[in-house]
């Protein structure tokens, strides 16, 4: 039951967005929203209803400060690409994510790679995420700010 409560919502969403109701879409449409609910497993925990508005601020938050620092980012970039001498010092920095769950972990992670100029080129065990940087000198403190706010938010949304 908790699969369907998953899959169907998923599914909804896939339709919604392509606008095809042939069966061949359908079908690949109940295939990816299985696939996604398999990857994401859902348990049993109960959804708190006193928890639940702050959950839904953060995520409003959450949302608000990724696109923000898309922004800043995307800007930082071109900066860099349009000025003459091309001033990058490129690296990976290690991010320590200090987040408890995985889905928490891949959000942070998926965060930075949407950032121009940056992406997550792997993810330890411990949850470390490294980094591939255009300028890793400038990149690092703002990084560690922007992990340490959305960190933060995760931990309400999951929690």
């Amino acid at each position: 039951m908790r699969f369907l409560r998953v899959m169907l919502p998923t599914l909804i969403v896939y339709l919604a967005l392509t606008a095809n109701l042939e069966f061949a879409n359908v079908a690949m449409g109940a295939l990816i929203g299985a696939g996604v609910t398999a990857l994401l497993r859902p348990g049993a925990r109960p959804i708190d209803a006193r928890r639940l508005p702050d959950a839904l601020l953060a995520l409003l938050q959450y949302i608000i400060v990724v696109a923000v620092d898309v922004v800043k980012s995307g800007l930082r970039t071109a900066r860099i690409v349009l000025t003459p001498s091309l001033p990058i010092r490129p690296g990976i920095i290690a991010i320590p994510s200090q987040c408890e769950s995985e889905a928490a972990i891949a959000l942070s992670a998926h965060a930075l790679t949407m950032a121009p100029g940056e992406m997550v080129v792997e993810i330890d065990e411990q949850g470390t995420l490294y980094t591939h940087c255009l300028d890793a000198t400038h990149s690092e403190e703002f990084i560690f700010e922007a992990q340490r706010l959305r960190r933060e938010l995760l931990r309400r949304i999951f929690a």
